[in-house]
């Protein structure tokens, strides 16, 4: 499966990484030492290519399993309890007025020492109530059948009702959501890194690897133009494997 070589070689990607450590030239052009050439640094850009996937890809999955799993739940309950949904529709609607770059901007600007914490929090919270209100419309139609109300008049609980009776027949549409949550996550971690909002991601990470060599594009487009393939690499291989990996859709489960 191309996601799990791509997971493997971002994790493994530090163990194996040659020496950073430059030819003493910004931008050289590829040659024998340097197959990527160096960068601004005048460091190898294939050893920090190779090394600099991880923590993107690692707070991009905390952000986009914490906001898929709040949201499941949510919207499981949204479901069961109409009188939730208009209070998740007012937050969706509120959320949207404002642009998560700005927000970033607003919060992490004034908090700068949050770090990554702050940034997966903010990421989480505001990914919430979007993706509470497309799971709660796909629960509808569970809460709604029969087997559901059946528990529900036996005297179920609410936690047996979401957790045992409506996420399980929700998994398709939970993984589609996780998939979509996870290239988010990448486009905004990366955007906070390139715009230096978050200090802690260290120089090797694609998106401040783009934004450091952008003066030396035409120098060497190695140095720019790979960590831009690896971030959408990155997050078309994961997507595509979550997507993939759904089962057909047919009666609950």
């Amino acid at each position: 499966m191309p996601a799990v070589v791509v997971l493997a070689l971002v994790a493994l990607g530090r163990l194996v990484a040659p020496d950073v450590t430059g030819g003493g030239v910004p931008f050289a052009a590829p040659s024998a030492s340097h197959w990527l050439g160096t960068d601004a640094r005048s460091q190898d850009v294939l050893a920090k290519l190779v090394s600099g996937g991880w923590t993107l890809a690692l707070v991009a999955a905390v952000i986009a399993v914490g906001v898929t799993a709040f949201s499941a739940a949510l919207g499981a309950v949204a479901a069961l309890r109409p009188k939730l949904a208009a209070a998740v529709s007012w937050a969706t609607d509120a959320t949207m007025l404002v642009p998560p770059v700005l927000l970033m901007l607003l919060v992490l600007v004034s908090w700068p020492d949050g770090g990554l914490w702050a940034l997966i929090a903010l990421a989480v919270l505001v990914g919430i109530p979007y993706t509470t209100r497309v799971l709660a419309g796909a629960a509808a139609p569970v809460v709604a059948g029969g087997y559901v109300q059946v528990a529900e008049a036996a005297g179920e609980r609410l936690p047996y009702l979401v957790f045992a009776e409506v996420l399980p027949n929700l998994r398709d549409t939970i993984a589609t959501q996780l998939g979509l949550r996870y290239v988010e996550a990448i486009y905004v971690v990366s955007t906070a890194a390139f715009l230096q909002l978050v200090p802690s991601v260290g120089s090797a990470n694609w998106a401040v690897m783009v934004r450091e060599n952008a003066s030396g594009v035409l120098l060497n487009p190695a140095a720019v133009v790979g960590p831009g393939l690896a971030i959408a690499i990155l997050a078309v291989a994961v997507n595509v494997a979550v997507l993939g990996g759904r089962s057909e859709p047919g009666a609950p489960r």
